[in-house]
């Protein structure tokens, strides 16, 4: 089959004719019928002080897709051949406390599929019973294959209340885009959003953001506060790990909210705790990933509901073949979600 690997140490892949896994009794072997490029994905790409710490080459990267059941084994009894699927990529222990007390999204002795072991940039990829998601056909082929970044969207602005309240959200990478269509689909407003790469404030605008900020050129803080009164949003939804923007989203949140953190700092950060957390009696949330499996049914209701227009941030539909077209487009930041196609086609 097909694959995008990444063969050894190094920048770049390259596309190569690999076998197609074997699997076990309780494996899944799914036809990928479409993928998309994650910001992870990018890091190994670029391969950056993360990716060579974390990644063991030659590997077949890639965790955000959709399919078909090619085939089953033997004990498999959730799915069919011929089912349409996607699945759950962090591969938990099933045995630590945090998974036997119902945190299995933060399992101690987490794999990931396309980062611990091969994943779906390819014609097929093995997945454990334990982890396919048997998807509605009713949902389209195009958001199936970004279930995985929506997940993550809606375990954050779901982690506490939302319906009514004001929402700031710091960074309008993909994650933060699908925030703003969730917290609106959720019934919250006003939604403010922080951006500085002119092509993502134009998406923010056309998901629905009342007011886009460029932190660049305005006070993030100042504007935030501005339009609420002063008082400051009601929820901040930390997504773009840059300590201005961590900074920031601790001072215009108002005093008694909720700030929910999923960007990732490359470095510490350094805050005002007194000022910003204790005597705002702020709720400080630590967000990763989804939870295993409650997201999944959020995410999948609020899909099937219609409530949630996600177009726009599909940017590029493209073949396997043409990753590195996908990779600079991102990379660049003129892209949201790209899409790759594995028979050269959207479908």
């Amino acid at each position: 089959m097909q694959a995008i690997v990444k063969p050894g140490p190094g920048p770049g892949a390259r596309l190569e004719h690999v076998t197609v896994p074997e699997i076990g009794v309780q494996d899944v072997l799914v036809r990928v019928r479409a993928a998309s490029i994650c910001g992870t994905d990018l890091h190994i790409y670029k391969w950056d002080r993360w990716s060579a710490r974390r990644i063991h080459p030659p590997l077949v990267f890639g965790h955000e897709f959709c399919g078909v059941v090619e085939k089953i084994g033997a004990e498999v009894t959730a799915v069919r051949e011929g089912d349409f699927v996607s699945a759950e990529m962090h591969v938990s222990c099933g045995l630590c406390y945090q998974c036997r007390t119902g945190q299995s999204h933060i399992c101690q002795n987490v794999r990931i599929i396309g980062i611990d072991s091969d994943g779906c940039f390819a014609d097929f990829v093995k997945i454990p019973q334990s982890n396919i998601w048997k998807i509605d056909p009713a949902i389209p082929v195009d958001y199936a294959a970004i279930l995985d970044p929506l997940g993550n969207a809606v375990h954050t602005v779901l982690a506490g209340e939302i319906a009514g309240l004001s929402v700031a959200i710091t960074g309008c990478g993909p994650i933060g885009l699908f925030s703003i269509a969730v917290a609106k689909a959720c019934g919250a407003g006003p939604i403010f959003a922080t951006e500085p790469h002119p092509y993502r404030r134009g998406l923010a605008e056309k998901m629905g953001a009342a007011l886009v900020i460029d932190p660049d050129k305005t006070d993030a803080v100042e504007a935030v506060l501005g339009a609420t009164a002063g008082m400051g949003a009601d929820v901040v939804l930390e997504m773009s790990g840059h300590p201005r923007g961590v900074r920031q989203a601790f001072k215009m949140l108002r005093r008694g909210g909720r700030i929910s953190l999923l960007g990732i700092p490359s470095k510490s950060v350094e805050l005002d705790l007194a000022s910003d957390v204790i005597f705002k009696g702020a709720l400080v949330q630590g967000i990763s990933g989804r939870r295993m499996f409650q997201t999944w049914y959020q995410m999948q209701a609020l899909v099937k509901s219609g409530a949630l227009h996600l177009e726009p941030l599909i940017t590029d539909r493209i073949a396997l073949k043409d990753f590195e077209k996908g990779m600079d487009l991102l990379l660049s930041g003129n892209a949201s979600k790209v899409l790759m196609y594995p028979d050269g086609k959207p479908q």
